[in-house]
């Protein structure tokens, strides 16, 4: 997980897909900030966007963090945070939380 702008999050977003092998990439809301119905075609981004990016159990996170520095898209001391998620059966999961 990191933190860009609206200006660079796709990009960032399409680097972790394309470069660095993640699986999935999502944009959060880092503030409070409401982003109403965007125009057909149009993507939206918060100011402050958080980018979640998911990857293989077995990927180097090392490398990851080294491919996102080169990519000079962020300032030279970026924060971020690196968490390993409990290998569940995520679809069963869903189904028990999911309450309409």
């Amino acid at each position: 997980k990191l933190n860009a702008t609206n200006e660079n999050a796709e990009q960032i977003g399409d680097m972790l897909m394309e470069e660095t092998g993640a699986l999935s990439v999502t944009f959060l809301d880092a503030q409070d900030t409401p982003v109403f119905e965007p125009l057909p075609g149009e993507t939206r981004l918060w100011g402050d966007t958080d980018i979640l990016a998911l990857y293989d159990a077995e990927a180097d996170t090392n490398f990851i963090i080294d491919q996102i520095k080169a990519s000079n898209m962020l300032a030279e001391n970026f924060a971020y945070k690196v968490e390993q998620l409990e290998d569940k059966d995520w679809e069963r999961e869903w189904m028990e939380n999911f309450h309409p």
